[in-house]
């Protein structure tokens, strides 16, 4: 009996590890982005400009990534040219990548952002990005397990999470007001703060991106559920801060 494997178990086979390397590829890149969130946090805590300056620097590993990514997908759907499922996690794996990086350049800000914060005394307020950022880091986590595991359940969860970061942010952004209005000496490095807080759930909004593209990618479908944002600060007043 010939056991010889046939040339469609070949390519089968062949486009199967192409497609797991691009997932690599992609949680790697995501472990990246997630390191320096953390990076750049703990940057912003300590005050410490050199830690913060080595985190802006290290984006570039990371976009270096989302090329190659970007580069794979093009030559799989030139080469293979995939349908259905197939079809749908390359087109996800694309658009994964560009959150990811987006993710990793937010957080790159956050670094930036600090080391000029450090030229100002400490604020109080910023002990609260820690929290913040923790959800966002929570949420990207959940997100990248999701897809790893192309799981919705857990997809859909992160998904609505993401509200309370928003609700948290404009909680931030109110304290962050008053502050500046007690005293004019806090403007700069409040404001620097709010670029900061605004940056990372700018991230909960691309880690809920990726949770939408996971969703789609396992079950051919939208979310039907309109988004949910907690974002009130552009309702605000900035005469009221209450």
């Amino acid at each position: 009996m010939n056991t010889t494997p046939s040339v469609h178990e070949h390519i089968v086979r062949s486009y199967d590890e192409e497609l797991q390397r691009l997932t690599g590829e992609l949680q790697r890149m995501g472990q990246l982005a997630l390191a320096q969130l953390r990076g750049a946090i703990d940057a912003v805590m300590q005050r410490d400009s050199d830690a913060a300056g080595r985190i802006a620097r290290a984006d570039a590993a990371i976009d270096a990534l989302e090329h190659d990514i970007s580069h794979d997908v093009v030559r799989l759907l030139a080469l293979r040219q995939p349908v259905a499922r197939d079809l749908r996690e390359v087109l996800a794996a694309l658009r994964i990548a560009t959150d990811i990086e987006r993710i990793g350049d937010h957080a790159a800000n956050v670094a930036k952002r600090s080391i000029v914060l450090n030229q100002s005394a400490p604020v109080q307020l910023a002990a609260s990005l820690p929290r913040l950022a923790s959800l966002a880091e929570s949420l990207v986590t959940d997100v990248l397990a999701a897809y790893r595991d192309d799981d919705t359940v857990k997809a859909l969860a992160a998904w609505a999470r993401d509200e309370a970061l928003d609700e948290h942010y404009t909680g931030l952004f109110r304290e962050l007001l008053t502050y500046m209005m007690e005293d004019p000496r806090n403007i700069t490095p409040c404001t620097h703060l709010l670029f900061m807080a605004k940056n990372l759930e700018r991230i909960g909004d691309h880690a809920t991106n990726i949770a939408e593209n996971v969703y789609f990618l396992v079950s051919g479908a939208q979310i039907a559920e309109a988004r949910r944002k907690g974002d009130a600060t552009s309702l605000l007043p900035l005469d009221d801060p209450r």
